[in-house]
């Protein structure tokens, strides 16, 4: 069972159950948070909540292709893992040491260290949802998506579903000096999640998803890689309570696990391009690529 929010024809967004059938069955919420709370407080399962409430109502006729999806939840702070792979140590390493496949860096320490890496990706105003562009960093030559697993937390640091996220980021930015990692993590578009929510409760082991990350560019396949969670250097639960830590972690907090495909070194980027993030069983994020500066040049 998955959790979608869409615009209906009158413009209101509405809560609304999927099943792997692709039915949608409407929620009585005005928020996603509203119904994991409502859970909570019976004191049951959501999974259960929303079988409860679904049961004798009918499915939408109108079919989820035609649906306008939107960030499937009213996240207000997106957080993210580093270094969690070692495809991701070894791209790392490759940025921060004049583009040497074979070099050891700072990265490596904290692959193995106690302490994972934990960073803030972006307020929930900057977080864009299903089919909305992601923007290229006008000050960068070398832009990549993450794609990455993403877990919905709740305040009290329990892990209510699971998502699709990219990530977006400037290796050379990043490469240059560590310091300038919010510069090549955090700007306008850069961090995108959807197409829905899966519950928890509903996922045997999240270690068996596989992330799957296509991207097109003038109706050309230009890179494909995928790879398993399962190759994941941290638990879930250890990444989650690091980032609880002394911290207050809202209800609906999405925290991203880190990537393990990278495109090859000589690869960026460019206005036009179509991202793909899958993740069977949760859904494909679906994000164009659009160039800021691109916007002021006329068309021929």
């Amino acid at each position: 069972m998955r959790i979608i929010r869409i615009e209906n024809s009158d413009s209101a967004t509405q809560i609304a159950a999927l099943t792997d059938k692709e039915e949608v069955f409407i929620l009585p919420f005005e928020s996603v948070i509203d119904l994991f709370e409502e859970a909570s407080q019976k004191k049951v399962s959501t999974l259960d909540l929303v079988k409860e409430l679904t049961k004798e109502q009918p499915p939408l006729a109108e079919p989820l292709e035609n649906l306008k999806l939107l960030i499937p939840i009213e996240v207000s702070e997106v957080w993210a893992s580093g270094v969690t792979y070692q495809k991701s140590r070894e791209a790392r390493n490759y940025e921060a040491s004049d583009d040497k496949d074979t070099a050891s860096t700072f990265y490596d320490k904290v692959y193995d260290a106690k302490r994972p890496e934990i960073f803030f990706k972006s307020t929930g105003q900057r977080v864009i949802g299903q089919n909305e562009e992601v923007y290229l960093r006008t000050d960068s030559s070398w832009q990549i998506p993450e794609p990455e697993l993403g877990l919905v937390v709740s305040s009290e640091g329990s892990i209510m579903g699971y998502t699709v996220g990219n990530d977006m980021s400037c290796r050379d930015i990043e490469g240059e000096n560590p310091l300038y990692l919010p510069q090549a993590k955090i700007w306008k578009n850069s961090c995108s999640v959807g197409p829905a929510i899966r519950l928890a409760e509903t996922v045997d082991n999240p270690y068996d998803f596989q992330i799957i990350c296509r991207i097109t560019r003038e109706g050309e396949q230009v890179f494909e890689g995928d790879a398993k969670v399962s190759q994941l250097k941290r638990k879930l639960e250890e990444l989650v309570a690091c980032l609880g830590k002394d911290n207050d972690v809202f209800n609906g907090t999405v925290l991203l696990t880190g990537t393990c495909i990278v495109p090859p070194n000589d690869f960026t980027l460019q206005d036009g391009d179509e991202i793909e993030i899958e993740i069977p069983g949760i859904g494909t994020l679906c994000n164009p690529v659009k160039h800021p500066a691109q916007e002021s040049i006329p068309s021929s």
